[in-house]
C-alpha cells in the first residue's frame, strides 16, 4: 500500500473537486445532508472565522461535544489553518476539564450546551468566571493564560462566547487569499489532532497525531474492509475517540465515501438509520452490537444493505460475532486492535478470516506497520507461542506526548518501537492474541481508565489512608472500576460517601462501581502491592455479599 501525503484539508478538497455532489455527511434523524462540495465550503468559511478571532497555526482548538453536525466542520477548519484539534471526552467533569485546558494550552474552546447530566456552559463559567465580564476575543484568564476564545457550537448566545453562526459571518471579512496563504504552509507531517489518554503517571497525556498518521491509518482501515466511494458507514461511536475520528472519518474521507451519523448511540436509531440510508458498514464496541441484536424491534428492520464494519474496544464473544455476521448480514466485519498512540490501528483481522479468528485474535499487522512481541525483561523478541509485550513501528506511531519528552522516550524506544504495555502472543498462523496488560489499565466498555488517576482523586478525602483501584470482571462492560479503601484509624465512610465525592468531579464511567473497605492489600515479599490479586479479592468479597459478576 502506497502511503498518502495529503493533509486533512487536501483530501477533503480532492473529493470536493472530483465528486462534488456525492454525499459526505448525513444525519438521517433530521434529514441533514452535506455533499463534499457544500461541506468543504462550510469548512472554508469556518476556517476564515477561526483566523478572524486570532487562531494561528499550531494553536490548540479544543472541542467538547458529542457527534453534533459541526464537530467535523471544526476539525477540518482547524486542520486547514494548521491548528491542532484537541478532542475532549464528553464525560469529563470540572476537574478533568481544568487539567486538560491547562495541560494542552487550549487557545480556543468550542463546546455544546450540555450532555447528559453535565451542563458544559455553567462548568466553563465556573472555571473561567472572566467570561462573564470580558469582551469576546479579549479573554484574559488568570488560571488559563493560553485561553483566548470560547465558541458555542450552535445558535444560542452566551456571555463572553462566540457562536458558530457568528464565527462563519466573521469569516466573510477574511479574504480567500489569506486562507489560501495559510493553507500552503500546512504539511502532512504537522500535528493535526491531540487526544488525551491515561498513562503510567496516572494523569492523562496528550497524544500528538499528524495528518500523515491518521489519514494513512484510516485509509489502511478502509482497505481492510474493501471500501469504495459507494460505501455508507453508520457512525455511532464518539468522534472524540480514534475509533470515530480515524477508523471512521479518515477511512471514509480517504475513499470518497459517505458518513451517516448518529449524534448519540441509540440502538433503535442505529437500526432505523441503517435501513433508511442503506448503510453498508457499521461500527461499535461489542456491547453496542449486543444492544442492537437484543432490541425488541430488531426483526422489524431491513439490514440487508450491511456488508462490513468494525468491532473494537474489547474481545467479542464468538456467539455475538456469529450473530452479527448472520442476523445483521455483516459477513465482512473485522476486529481492529491498537492504541491512541498508534493512530490507532496496529493489527486487524481481514474479511476472509473465520469467525473464530475474529473472536479470539486481533488479526495481523496493518500494511506498512511492523509488529513484534518482545520479552519485557530482556528486550529480546519472543518466539511464536511465547507471551511478551506487543510493540509496533511504522508511519502510525504518534509524534509523541505533548510537552512530555521523558514519557515519550519511555513509550517509543531508540529503535522506533512503540511499547503498548499489553501482553500478547503470536500464533503459529501469524495472528496476535492479546492476553493481558503489563500496566494496570481498566477497559470498561471500550473506555480506558487508569487506576492511578482515580486513586489520586480519592486521596483528596482526608479519611482515606490508602486506596487501590483495580478492574472487577463485568459480563456487560468487560470490567468495572473497583476501589479498595483502607481508612485512617477512627475514621468512617460508607459507599455513598465515596460515590457522592466523585459525582460531578470525575467522569461517570470512572466512578467506582464497587467499593470495598479493607484492612490491607495483597503484597509481595518486597512490599509491592499485587494489583492482579485485587481482581480475585473483589470476586470473593462480592460473593460474600451475594453478588455474582461472572
Amino acid at each position: 500500500m502506497q502511503l498518502l501525503e495529503y493533509t486533512m484539508g487536501e483530501i477533503l478538497e480532492k473529493y470536493a473537486e472530483e465528486t462534488p455532489d456525492h454525499e459526505f455527511l448525513v444525519y438521517p434523524d433530521r434529514n441533514l445532508r452535506f455533499s463534499y462540495r457544500v461541506f468543504n465550503e462550510r469548512v472554508d468559511n469556518l476556517a476564515k472565522g477561526l483566523l478572524y478571532i486570532g487562531v494561528q497555526p499550531g494553536d490548540k482548538v479544543g472541542i467538547w461535544a458529542n457527534n453534533v453536525p459541526d464537530w467535523l466542520t471544526f476539525l477540518f477548519a482547524a486542520a486547514k489553518i494548521g491548528a491542532v484539534l484537541v478532542t475532549i471526552n464528553t464525560s469529563y467533569k470540572t476537574s478533568e476539564l481544568e487539567y486538560l485546558l491547562q495541560d494542552a494550552d487550549i487557545h480556543t474552546l468550542c463546546l455544546i450546551g450540555q450532555y447528559r447530566d453535565s451542563d458544559y456552559v455553567n462548568m466553563i463559567f465556573d472555571l473561567v468566571p472572566e467570561l462573564k465580564t470580558c469582551m469576546r476575543g479579549s479573554l484574559c484568564s488568570s488560571k488559563f493564560p493560553f485561553l483566548k476564545n470560547v465558541v458555542f457550537i450552535g445558535q444560542e448566545k452566551h456571555r463572553g462566547m462566540y457562536n458558530t453562526a457568528e464565527l462563519i459571518l466573521l469569516g466573510s471579512h477574511v479574504d480567500d487569499m489569506e486562507l489560501e496563504a495559510v493553507k500552503e504552509n500546512v504539511k502532512c507531517h504537522d500535528v493535526v489532532n491531540m487526544q488525551y489518554t491515561s498513562g503510567t503517571t496516572g494523569f492523562p497525556k496528550g497524544v500528538m497525531l499528524s495528518h500523515y498518521n491518521i489519514l494513512n491509518n484510516g485509509f489502511a482501515t478502509g482497505e481492510c474492509m474493501r471500501y469504495t466511494a459507494k460505501d455508507r458507514l453508520l457512525v455511532c461511536v464518539p468522534l472524540f475517540h480514534c475509533f470515530g475520528v480515524v477508523l471512521a472519518l479518515c477511512a471514509i474521507v480517504t475513499h470518497g465515501a459517505t458518513m451517516v451519523m448518529a449524534e448519540n448511540f441509540d440502538p433503535l436509531l442505529v437500526l432505523a438509520s441503517v435501513e433508511k440510508e442503506k448503510c453498508t458498514a457499521l461500527y461499535g464496541v461489542p456491547t453496542m452490537f449486543i444492544a442492537e441484536l437484543n432490541h425488541p424491534m430488531f426483526s422489524m428492520f431491513d439490514l440487508s444493505s450491511l456488508r462490513t464494519g468494525i468491532m473494537a474496544g474489547s474481545l467479542c464473544p464468538i456467539e455475538t460475532m456469529n450473530q452479527v455476521m448472520d442476523k445483521m448480514n455483516m459477513k465482512d466485519v473485522i476486529i481492529v486492535y491498537g492504541l491512541t498512540e498508534t493512530s490507532p490501528g496496529m493489527t486487524a483481522t481481514r474479511t476472509h478470516n473465520s469467525p473464530e479468528v475474529r473472536s479470539t485474535t486481533v488479526g495481523f499487522e496493518y500494511p506498512n506497520v511492523e509488529v513484534k512481541i518482545f520479552d519485557p525483561e530482556t528486550g529480546e523478541e519472543c518466539p511464536v507461542g511465547v507471551h511478551g509485550e506487543i510493540c509496533c513501528r511504522g508511519y502510525n506511531v504518534m509524534k509523541g506526548y505533548y510537552k512530555k519528552p521523558e514519557e515519550t522516550a519511555k513509550a517509543i524506544d531508540k529503535d522506533g518501537w512503540l511499547h503498548s504495555g499489553d501482553l500478547a502472543v503470536k500464533t503459529e498462523d501469524g495472528f496476535y492474541r492479546i492476553t493481558g496488560r503489563i500496566k494496570d489499565m481498566i477497559i470498561r466498555g471500550g473506555e480506558n481508565i487508569y487506576p492511578r488517576e482515580i486513586e489520586n482523586f480519592l486521596y483528596r478525602m482526608p479519611e482515606i489512608e490508602a486506596v487501590e483501584v483495580a478492574g472487577v470482571p463485568s459480563p456487560k462492560f468487560g470490567e468495572q472500576v473497583g476501589a479498595f479503601i483502607k481508612l485512617k484509624a477512627g475514621k468512617s465512610l460508607n459507599e455513598e460517601d465515596i460515590t457522592e465525592f466523585c459525582r460531578g468531579q470525575i467522569a461517570r464511567y470512572k466512578i467506582p462501581k464497587y467499593i470495598f473497605f479493607v484492612d490491607g492489600f495483597p503484597m509481595t515479599a518486597s512490599g509491592k502491592i499485587q494489583k492482579y490479586k485485587l481482581r480475585q479479592m473483589s470476586l470473593e468479597l462480592l460473593k460474600k455479599q451475594g453478588i455474582e459478576v461472572v
